[in-house]
């Protein structure tokens, strides 16, 4: 097998590709957010990452696809489903590296007990607004008002397991938002361990508040190592891009490169490519989800694809000989259903580079896993607790040469 030097993944943030079999538990029965967004956008094209096999593996879980399936692809493509039970950011970035949960974080469809709310303004001495579950941008716009008259900061989550701490920036300085997420999470261990402890800082007037670009993760630690940590172990630099670092609290990273927008994050992922290190970049591109799935915003999700399938071109003509580049998702998050929250989708697996064998569909893997035992394989490194390895299916032999 060509050795592999260096392997980056790339997470479009929810672009998932079609409701798994175990969708109707969570609501999502009909999900598809890339098979949505092309059926509600004509002549949608995503002519870079169809070439990858994009167009590939959305038709091959939905034939009606107006994406098309190109006949020769530039690398080898497939299709993942999550096997950990939920649908949130965490647990599918930690089942990529190899963490597969047997329970789902805790979710508070109904606002969180007396004794973490307790806990929070004891800590904060603030009180709270909110306690529910809402949309960020509609909570801001019904409680802002009060907010600013008040100065307690809005709490509130979502179907997924977050506890979300909203402020205007002129109100609670950010810093100040930081450290108050900073108790939220000393206080949410055990069984409130939920997944993230999110900052949400806005700006505005009321009718026209607007959330800045300041958000801030507080995850909780993964409960076993994963190939991040065991690159690091190895001495390979592990660059996350984007909220990797918030997402792993650190573990396995050894360089955090934050961003705040999409194109922020090509461009530190460019600028990375043109180093020479060796070992694992994963960066998170989280426009698609933040910006637009959470908001059904179709066109402005549709449009934030097209521009990432623009900037594709400048991320391939800077990989190195020895790079694997593998661009998934972690969920979905279809903006064309009613609902405003992750949706349980399969994520697309595309690989390219030069050591990856041309027009190769290697199937369905049943798990996310999978992504960690290739990773784990083409760098040498331990074998991992879960997953299994595709690498003997995409990566060239000597044989083939």
């Amino acid at each position: 097998m060509r050795i592999v030097e260096r392997v980056i993944i790339v997470v479009m943030d929810s672009v998932g590709i079609g409701a798994l079999p175990d969708a109707a538990a969570y609501g999502d029965t009909g999900s598809n957010t890339v098979g949505n967004i092309a059926r509600a956008m004509p002549d949608f094209n995503l002519s870079n990452l169809n070439r990858l096999g994009l167009g590939r593996v959305c038709r091959h879980l939905d034939r009606s696809c107006p994406l098309p399936a190109i006949d020769q692809i530039a690398g080898s493509c497939g299709i993942m489903q999550e096997m950990s039970p939920g649908k949130d950011t965490t647990t599918g970035h930690w089942e990529m590296a190899g963490v597969i949960l047997d329970k789902p974080f805790p979710v508070y469809p109904q606002g969180f007990p007396p004794a973490v709310i307790d806990a929070f303004v004891r800590e904060t001495g603030r009180g709270i607004l909110g306690n529910k579950a809402a949309s960020g941008t509609a909570i801001i716009e019904e409680l802002g008002p009060e907010h600013l008259r008040t100065g307690k900061p809005i709490v509130y989550t979502s179907a997924d397991s977050v506890f979300q701490v909203a402020a205007h920036e002129a109100v609670i300085p950010v810093a100040e938002l930081y450290e108050m997420c900073r108790k939220a999470r000393a206080i949410l261990q055990g069984e409130h361990a939920v997944g993230r402890v999110i900052a949400r800082p806005f700006t505005g007037q009321p009718g026209s508040f607007s959330r800045t670009p300041n958000r801030h993760d507080f995850a909780v630690s993964p409960p076993y190592p994963t190939v991040l940590d065991a690159a690091a172990a190895q001495g390979y630099p592990v660059i996350g891009i984007g909220k990797i670092r918030d997402i792993f609290n650190g573990a396995g990273i050894t360089e955090a490169l934050p961003t705040k927008t999409n194109d922020e994050g090509v461009d530190a992922l460019l600028a990375c490519l043109g180093r020479r290190e060796c070992g694992i970049i994963f960066a998170n591109l989280v426009d698609f989800d933040m910006l637009f799935g959470h908001r059904n915003d179709v066109r402005g999700y549709a449009e934030a694809l097209l521009a990432f399938d623009r900037r594709l071109p400048e991320i391939t003509a800077a990989l190195q000989a020895g790079d694997l580049l593998l661009l998934t998702a972690d969920h979905g998050c279809d903006p064309t259903t009613a609902s405003t929250d992750h949706s349980r989708e399969h994520v697309p697996l595309l690989c390219t580079g030069k050591p990856v064998r041309q027009n190769v569909f290697f199937g369905v893997r049943p798990t996310f896993a999978d992504l960690g035992a290739t990773v784990a394989e083409v760098l040498r490194l331990p074998a991992q607790r879960h997953g299994r390895s595709f690498a003997g299916e995409i990566i060239i032999q000597e044989s083939d040469e």
